[in-house]
């Protein structure tokens, strides 16, 4: 089983991050569980961790302040170096916003919400 040693929920809405810490506990991929209602607020917490910390990361896309976009625009010109696994996790079902996650070679999925425990699954046997 793949093991992370930091999850970070990113999104904008407190009970979507109590909801997927929640589901995520269950699994056990990660030693620790960080929300972050705010992009600003992953990508400082990103800076601060050594490179060789492995993060998962569930990035929401509509978001105000951030949005999922600017950060991986900044994650990507930051971050060259590390090798974080990020997945869009967002209510978004439109083709449009699937084509653009595809342009930010950081991205390794994109998945619709709800997250569920076969996604977090999938997500598990997939990396």
């Amino acid at each position: 089983m793949i093991h992370f040693d930091t999850i970070f929920l990113v999104d904008d809405d407190p009970i979507n991050n109590l909801i997927n810490n929640r589901l995520l506990n269950k699994v056990k991929v990660a030693e620790k569980i960080e929300e972050f209602l705010e992009g600003q607020y992953a990508i400082d917490r990103i800076s601060e961790l050594p490179i060789e910390q492995k993060i998962l990361i569930f990035l929401d896309i509509n978001m105000p302040v951030m949005n999922g976009w600017e950060f991986l625009r900044i994650y990507q010109e930051r971050f060259i170096k590390r090798n974080d696994t990020i997945i869009i996790l967002s209510s978004s079902i439109d083709f449009q916003d699937r084509q653009k996650a595809k342009e930010f070679s950081v991205v390794s999925d994109f998945l619709e919400k709800p997250l569920t425990l076969d996604k977090i699954q999938y997500q598990i046997e997939k990396y």
